[in-house]
């Protein structure tokens, strides 16, 4: 058996989902939606299953799709796409970032990546035979730090992997990270694969800046989108790949390998969807900002420290004032005497380095936020005194 696979643990997301499922306790835990998606987009997927072509559809995407998601960015974040030859439709953003490693990583290549990192960076990486270099982010800011890239960039470095908006931290890498990143891949000919899936789920006014327009980025950057996210349906799988042309006929080299295509009814879906206007997805960020604000504040009233949350669906909570220093421990006792399921951050610490922090879902409906408050009531103020 390939050791990369083969030895990897169970994920901390199966283990708490199955605990809440078990237990029949609240999963704040896996970060999913609890409503359907919207019902114009989903009625849209329906109609193309019964009425369209059902058949195999281009391994590089619907044409149409193409020309949505080039026209989707070219309004919300000033890119110039070209649809036919930068422009690529995945089975979801996972497989995007699957052909993207497989595609540019040699054996030997060494790779960056920032932590808290999504759980299937590291072993794609070291399954394409690349050396991970990580960089570790300190809460509550997670900000670059330009000495810490200085010693994990070289001339051996071939691909940096970043996440922006972040998951689990819900922060937004501003405009000054994202230079001084750009800084060092120009410096050092690095590409950027660019997991920027949350990019639409941002709050408080924040506009998401991609890499891929700072001087310097365009030609070595691969954008990777996810309509899972952006219309609150996580179970389509539905990804999107943006890069100049060189780089994308490689990464479809090892698409056609992995999924090869997509769905066509769910793509001509995505398409509809990515070309509504913009009142409907300020409606998205603000009916999921109104969450997060419940969620928040029902959390201090019980003696909760929170850290701010900017995008993605999550919240973090600091355990460092209830006197914890044990992540898992926390989550193990508060889905199984509490009946809440969490997700502790040094899950996505490769050296579990950060053992104090506890990730909550907060894209829920009201009352199933407000009974896993009832239930969180017991927790904090207790240890607190």
């Amino acid at each position: 058996m390939n050791p990369v696979l083969a030895d990897l643990p169970t994920t901390i997301f199966t283990v708490m989902s199955g605990l809440a499922r078990d237990l029949n306790a609240i999963n704040l835990g896996q970060g999913f939606p609890d409503d359907p998606g919207p019902e114009d987009v989903r009625r849209r997927a329906a109609e193309a299953v019964l009425h369209g072509d059902n058949q195999y559809p281009p391994m590089m995407g619907l044409p149409e799709l193409r020309r949505a998601i080039a026209t989707h960015y070219a309004h919300h974040e000033d890119l110039d796409l070209d649809p036919m030859s930068e422009v690529m439709v995945t089975s979801g953003a996972t497989e995007a970032i699957a052909a993207s490693l497989f595609a540019l990583i040699a054996p030997g290549d060494e790779v960056v990546l920032f932590a808290p990192l999504y759980d299937a960076y590291l072993p794609l990486v070291r399954r394409a035979g690349g050396i991970a270099r990580i960089v570790p982010l300190q809460p509550p800011h997670f900000r670059l730090d330009a000495a810490a890239l200085a010693e994990a960039f070289s001339d051996r470095t071939k691909l940096v992997i970043l996440n922006n908006p972040l998951n689990p931290s819900a922060t937004i890498f501003g405009r000054e990270d994202l230079a001084l990143l750009a800084s060092f891949c120009t410096r050092h000919d690095v590409i950027a694969v660019c997991d920027e899936v949350w990019e639409h789920i941002v709050f408080d006014g924040a506009r998401h800046i991609p890499l891929m327009v700072l001087p310097g980025m365009r030609d070595r950057t691969i954008k990777i989108g996810s309509a899972g996210k952006i219309f609150g349906l996580t179970g389509w799988k539905v990804g999107f790949v943006m890069a100049a042309a060189p780089l994308l006929r490689v990464v479809a080299n090892a698409h056609q390998f992995l999924t090869f295509t997509t769905p066509p009814a769910l793509q001509t879906a995505v398409a509809y969807g990515l070309s509504k206007e913009d009142a409907s997805f300020a409606a998205m960020r603000a009916r999921f900002a109104r969450s997060r604000d419940r969620l928040t504040a029902g959390l201090s009233e019980r003696g909760f420290r929170v850290l701010p949350s900017h995008g993605t669906y999550f919240l973090n909570v600091d355990l460092a004032p209830l006197g914890c220093d044990d992540d898992v421990a926390f989550c193990d006792t508060l889905v199984r005497q509490h009946g809440v399921a969490a997700i502790p951050i040094s899950a996505f610490y490769p050296d579990a380095s950060v053992r104090h922090l506890v990730r909550l879902c907060f894209a829920k409906a009201d009352d199933v936020l407000d009974r896993a408050l009832d239930r969180l009531s017991a927790v904090a103020r207790p240890a607190a005194r």
